[in-house]
């Protein structure tokens, strides 16, 4: 069951706010591997074996600063959400996912939205989830790229994570590399972009000490 959202953001966190480098994250979760095995078919498109266990750690430490949510939920959710890349032409996904003027905007990223929604209900569907669990996972999913507002907390954290991966040191490397921009140009864009975007106390506090990290490197 999701947690509405309140009016107030950045969403206050209610645990602790680890912000050590996210290459440093273990887990000894076991709780998703099925799915990862039914994921690793999609992973090899747009860096997703790279993008969704980042994700994922980002996830896991976001649900920690906010034990309140539903963590099940939020790590699923990240773990599905970009894997309808893999059903989209993959010639276009820079081109039109990246390097337009509207990139968020882009007719693929609605595409890999609702494949995303797709894929969500055909793996979770075969490994027994509840209906209102798929429910709620593929609500999260649709439109996590290209609506501006999210419904529930357990979206927040998922949105946040998502793009905490920006922040990470892979991360940051593909994101300049499809932009096609240099990395202080890229920093800059983060700072003014994609910091704005994030709905969470923790997620703010991830990206600053990310982005410090390598700033001090420039």
């Amino acid at each position: 069951m999701v947690l509405p959202l309140p009016d107030l953001l950045p969403l206050a966190a209610t645990g602790p706010i680890d912000t050590s480098d996210i290459a440093m994250a273990h887990t000894n979760s076991s709780d998703l591997d099925e799915i990862w095995r039914l994921v690793l078919p999609y992973l090899r498109v747009r860096a997703n074996d790279l993008h969704l266990p980042i994700a994922v750690a980002y996830a896991e430490r976001l649900c920690v600063a906010h034990p309140e949510a539903d963590s099940k939920l939020v790590r699923v959710a990240v773990l599905l959400h970009d894997t309808g890349w893999a059903r989209v032409d993959e010639e276009k996904i820079i081109s039109e996912g990246f390097q337009t003027d509207d990139w968020r905007r882009a007719d693929i990223r609605y595409e890999h939205e609702r494949h995303g929604c797709d894929i969500a209900r055909e793996i979770l569907g075969e490994l027994g989830y509840q209906q209102s669990f798929i429910d709620d996972v593929v609500a999260i999913i649709d439109g996590h790229d290209t609506r501006k507002e999210a419904h529930s907390v357990e979206d927040a954290l998922m949105r946040d994570a998502d793009r905490a991966w920006r922040f990470a040191g892979m991360g940051y490397a593909m994101s300049c590399a499809w932009f096609d921009q240099t990395p202080d140009f890229y920093a800059d864009r983060l700072e003014s972009e994609i910091i704005p975007e994030l709905l969470t106390e923790a997620g703010l506090a991830m990206a600053w000490a990310d982005l410090e990290r390598y700033r001090s490197l420039l």
